[in-house]
């Protein structure tokens, strides 16, 4: 066992993944959750869930479980109740529930004069229902408190004097019955949102700025992440074979009235939901135009149109958020912290992210992965410490390995962190392998180390300025 201790701050997908890959890894730590128990955004009654009744997966569960706890559900696109009782069964089936604080929230992260962290947190007294300080020193920290939980409010000229909310904070369609409802933004929740609502609200507008790509969750009868799992395509095949199958199983979205998208299909999130497109065809809603300004309850488009509303719903998705720890200490550049592999921080300070990839297809498998690096990084200081330094000797003095599968992602917000799930989870491998290998093995056992180290010197460093930036 470890000498060291260190605290897992989160305990939904990311925070799990963390704490069975350090059990296993017989590292000790402690976990921090503030909601009642594990599942994060999954339980709809945690506070900070951004849950709604009609969610469902939408990557399919074969593709998305753990691979050493497959998911009981026979349905392919399990729904929220289902996953939060899958989250809860892989927690006790390893013992991880104990291994958490509940009910309790970090407020602050402080290096100590000896390198390691004192954390600061509030939570329940035992015994009663008051509230006590916790405060305790750590050799580091995983942060694994999500993505998906600080909303991203943009200003608008004017003022709505109607309902204005943010997709996080709704819950259910019956909020939506009898009203004029204008959705701003057409990401997955936003498309889930107005397929719910052409079912209760008087109408139902749609305000785009971009195209989109929709993905149908079957394709010949298969979830459509299930096909092509074997060697992936380079980029600009999958992106010509898969416009052409999608434009044979959904049409083009323009005659919906999107616009055409500028960019070309996995350099954005796709929308795995066509259910919009039948309603848009059966006349359920419409696409309007970018807000140009509000003015009481009537919102103007930039097309000079305008309509009367009651409640605006923005679906304009979430901003990371690190909120008890010195932005420095996490080399934020831009819109997200600067990491290796998205995981660790340029000056190795003790702190370490867990879940800061979006990726098609990477599943709740790709996390782990990517906790099995952090712990066998944590095992190497410890018992390999020459291990440890070579690995953070490559990370400063090599060019770190390219993220993007040869895709050129939007330079979006919510597209900073966004991977290729086969380029990184084949890194995160690679680098996993170098960590439990001795340097002085026989040079069969150092194929990984030489194909990480080829890779990374003829891949150039990933930054914003390598992105397609798009306004």
């Amino acid at each position: 066992m470890s000498d060291h201790r260190y605290a897992v701050i989160g305990a939904g997908p990311s925070g799990l993944s963390a704490a069975r890959a350090l059990q296993k890894a017989g590292i000790e730590f402690d976990g921090f959750e503030s909601s009642r128990g594990v599942g994060g955004l999954w339980d709809i009654e945690n506070p900070r869930s951004t849950m709604y009744e009609s969610a469902h997966l939408i990557s399919s569960r074969t593709t998305t479980e753990f691979a050493e706890f497959p998911m009981r559900t026979t349905a392919d696109y399990p729904s929220h109740r289902e996953l939060i009782a899958y989250f809860r069964d892989f927690a006790d089936r390893f013992g991880l529930t104990e291994r958490f604080r509940f009910d309790t929230k970090v407020t602050s992260l402080e290096r100590t004069d000896d390198g390691g962290w004192m954390l600061e947190a509030t939570g329940p007294a035992s015994g009663s229902g008051a509230v006590e300080p916790v405060k305790q020193r750590y050799e580091g920290v995983i942060l694994a408190n999500g993505t998906l939980a600080e909303p991203n409010v943009p200003s608008f000229r004017g003022e709505f004097t109607g309902e204005l909310l943010h997709t996080s904070a709704y819950k259910s369609a019956s909020q939506l019955s009898g009203k004029r409802v204008l959705i701003i933004g057409a990401g997955n929740s936003g498309c889930d949102i107005a397929v719910d609502a052409v079912h209760h609200a008087a109408s139902v507008d749609m305000s785009v700025r971009r195209g989109y790509y929709f993905v149908p969750r079957y394709l010949f009868g298969k979830p459509s992440d299930t096909l092509n799992q074997g060697r992936p395509l380079p980029a600009r095949i999958k992106q010509f074979v898969d416009t052409r199958v999608l434009r044979a199983f959904t049409g083009d979205p323009v005659r919906f009235g999107f616009p055409k998208p500028d960019y070309k299909i996995y350099e954005s999130h796709p929308i795995v939901n066509t259910l919009i497109l039948n309603h848009l065809g059966q006349g359920d809603l419409r696409i309007v135009p970018d807000i140009d300004r509000f003015d009481g309850s009537t919102v103007h488009f930039r097309d000079r149109s305008s309509a009367e509303y009651d409640t605006v719903i923005l679906a304009t998705g979430y901003k990371l958020d690190y909120p008890f720890v010195a932005r420095s200490e996490l080399a934020w550049t831009g819109m997200a912290p600067h990491l290796y592999l998205n995981a660790f921080t340029p000056l190795f300070n003790g702190l370490y992210v867990m879940g800061m990839i979006e990726a098609s297809g990477i599943g709740w498998q790709g996390r782990y992965e990517q906790a099995e690096l952090i712990a066998a990084y944590l095992a190497a200081l410890e018992k390999h410490p020459e291990r440890a330094a070579a690995f953070r000797r490559r990370v400063a003095d090599e060019p770190w390995p390219d993220l993007t599968g040869g895709y050129r992602y939007l330079g979006l917000e919510r597209m900073s962190y966004y991977v290729n799930k086969d380029a990184y989870r084949g890194a995160v491998r690679a680098a996993t392998r170098m960590l439990k290998t001795d340097a002085a093995a026989p040079a069969s056992r150092r194929g990984a180390l030489d194909r990480l180290r080829h890779r990374t010197k003829s891949a150039s460093m990933r930054t914003p300025s390598s992105k397609k930036v798009t306004a």
